[in-house]
């Protein structure tokens, strides 16, 4: 039996707006979209060289997503994310890294364990350069593969959405203070102690880089916003 005409425009639609959602969410974290920045529906379609509609649509799935916020009679915005709402966020996130730290440890793979110290090295050469626009999306690649390779589906989706959340607080202010080797030595330690084998240590390694990481993000805020601060900083 044939499909209805209206069906295969409702499911191209669909697949129109998952696309453009992909694309309004990559200019997002990369940074090209700001925090707090009204998002013009009409402007992004032109860009897109779409209608509006699968613009609106995405909208919505984005909202869901803790990447922007709609506001009645106002418009939609990248969401901003407020220093509170982080400290609470590295919370949950380093809880859920102990969980990883730990399932890696008891069931990584040789190839697996290879292919992120293969990052981490690399890592290493972009922390000497201090090229923060190299080093940043690696260092989310390396988190994102060992949620992947934790293997526990539901902890990945909701790891991703704090990373995302993460990603506009720390992309809005603190690029530039990023103490990435200070970050890559932690990140280091964690893969000897995942290639040990021992679950309580690898566990308890990940969580308090998380909370270390975000340690240093609240600390590069405040001179973020208090320059004359910096000297006293060491």
């Amino acid at each position: 039996m044939p499909i209805e005409t209206s069906s295969l425009d409702m499911v191209r639609s669909r697949s129109l707006a998952a696309l453009v959602q992909t694309e309004i969410e990559r200019l997002i974290l990369a940074g090209e979209l700001i925090a707090g920045e009204k998002l013009n529906e009409n402007a992004l379609a032109i860009r897109l060289g779409i209608s509006r509609g699968p613009v609106r649509e995405s909208f919505r799935t984005l909202e869901e997503m803790g990447l922007v916020r709609l506001e009645k009679n106002r418009g939609v915005f990248v969401r901003e994310i407020s220093a509170e709402e982080a400290a609470e966020l590295y919370d949950v996130r380093a809880a859920l890294d102990r969980i990883v730290g730990r399932q890696l440890a008891l069931h990584v793979t040789a190839d697996q364990l290879q292919r992120l110290r293969t990052l981490v090295d690399q890592m290493d050469d972009a922390a000497k350069r201090g090229d923060v626009d190299a080093y940043h999306p690696m260092n989310v690649q390396l988190h994102e593969c060992m949620v992947e390779f934790a293997g526990n589906r539901k902890l990945a989706v909701i790891y991703r959405r704090l990373v995302n959340e993460l990603t506009l607080f720390r992309r809005n202010t603190l690029a530039h203070f990023e103490a990435m080797a200070v970050s890559n030595t932690e990140h280091h330690a964690i893969l000897d102690a995942i290639a040990s084998g021992d679950a309580a240590t690898a566990g308890e390694a990940m969580q308090n880089h998380i909370l270390a990481s975000g340690e240093r993000t609240q600390r590069a805020l405040q001179l973020y916003f208090d320059p004359e601060r910096r000297g006293d900083a060491a």
